[in-house]
This record gives C-alpha cells, structure tokens and sequence, in this order.
C-alpha cells in the first residue's frame, strides 16, 4: 500500500517541477521575440526605445509608439503623419529599461539631444556607450 502512494507523490512532485520549470521558461524569454526589427543589435530585454531624432518612445510589451501631441501624451501602434520619412532603422535608439520611461522625457532630452546609441538600465549612475560593430 505505502509503494503505490510513494509512485503517486513521486509523479504529482515531478510534474509540478515541469510545469514551473516551463513557466519560468517563458518567462523570462517573453520579451526577446517581442524587440522589433529596427531594433539595435546586443539587446535580448528592452522595455522602452527612446527615439530623440523624433522625440518620441517606442514601448516594447504593447507595440506601441509614444509621443507628445497637444499638450498629452500619446500612444500608438503607428507614429504620427509629421514622421512618415524618419527611418527607424537608421536613427538613434537609446535602451531605456524604466517603467513609464517617457516621464522621464525632460532629462532624456537633455542628455541625449545629438548623441550617439547609448544605454540606460534604469540602475546605474552613469550612461554607457554602445560600440560600434563591424559589418
């Protein structure tokens, strides 16, 4: 009797170790298949793109572009009409991981109005340059 209620608890403990096996799993790879193409390269988790030739954010998790128009902000899974020739393969892409990042629009302004990519994991006191890849 104990043998059959040993296999039971056995298999019940190895499933339950599965399933959260492969719940953490995709846990953590949710965001990698989400990046958009024009994305740049090195960067498995990014929560917002902040784009300063536009002066806009793209948030990864919904698709959503966001930008300031009359006095709000708005958000859009396209940019407005005023943007139909920015290229968003070539223009500048700063990696923002902080929530509600284009609140933070102001000091984002400041500090990268002309530079070059650059990344900010929302933990660190200093900004850090992307290298330059060959092709």
């Amino acid at each position: 009797m104990k043998k059959p209620i040993f296999v039971l608890l056995f298999m019940a403990t190895a499933f339950s170790f599965q399933s959260a096996t492969a719940q953490v799993r995709v846990g953590i790879n949710i965001n990698i298949g989400e990046q958009p193409r024009w994305r740049p390269a090195g960067y498995d988790y990014v929560e917002y793109y902040y784009l300063p030739d536009i002066e806009s954010y793209y948030y990864v998790p919904s698709h959503q572009f966001i930008y300031f128009s009359n006095g709000r902000w708005v958000f859009s899974a396209t940019l407005p009409y005023r943007y139909r020739s920015y290229n968003l393969y070539t223009g500048i892409k700063i990696v923002i991981n902080r929530p509600n990042a284009y609140q933070y629009y102001p000091e984002h302004k400041m500090r990268y109005g002309n530079r070059k990519i650059r990344h900010d994991n929302g933990r660190h006191n200093g900004w850090y340059k992307k290298q330059k890849r060959h092709h």
